[in-house]
């Protein structure tokens, strides 16, 4: 393979590589606990997790095809940089169709509570608030900010907070 079609070959491999990872990996990037998120940026994650099922096939194919086409003719190196990049883009396109997000904002499934004046929250730390039939909880929002959900029962009514 002469110099300009190596470094082609490459080039390509290296581009397929890059849009399967990035396909799954930027709103995994964008969207995590804790960070702000600009609307403008959120937007563009969605957009990209929405696309990434089916966006990360076809890189993946490509990747794996140009990396069987050239395995005989490379060296161990080279050889580790094709199977890297296939592990990459394969692990790509399976994570894209995985609810990932569920396994960093897992809900609570069984809160625990406290008496409000046995509670060690700060006077200006802020909580949601729910009140049926009398009975009421308050979730503080630094908590409801990792978990982002908790499944509760207020008042004899199930209920899901989400903040």
């Amino acid at each position: 393979m002469s110099g300009a079609r190596f470094r082609s070959f490459w080039l390509v491999f290296a581009g397929l590589v890059v849009a399967g990872v990035g396909l799954f990996f930027v709103p995994a990037f964008i969207i995590r606990p804790f960070r702000y998120q600009s609307p403008g940026a959120l937007h563009a994650a969605l957009i990209f997790r929405q696309l990434a099922p089916v966006g990360t096939i076809l890189p993946a194919c490509a990747a794996l095809a140009l990396a069987v086409w050239y395995w005989k003719g490379a060296s161990w190196r080279q050889r580790s940089v094709l199977a890297l990049g296939g592990l990459l883009v394969i692990g790509s396109a399976t994570m894209a169709r995985m609810n990932y997000f569920e396994w960093m904002f897992h809900p609570v499934r069984q809160p625990g509570f406290q008496k409000a004046e046995d509670t060690k929250l700060d006077a200006g730390e802020m909580v949601l608030t729910v009140s049926i039939n009398g009975d009421a909880r308050a979730y503080p929002v630094r908590e409801m900010a990792y978990h982002h959900i908790v499944n509760d029962v207020v008042g004899g009514v199930p209920i899901a907070a989400t903040y």
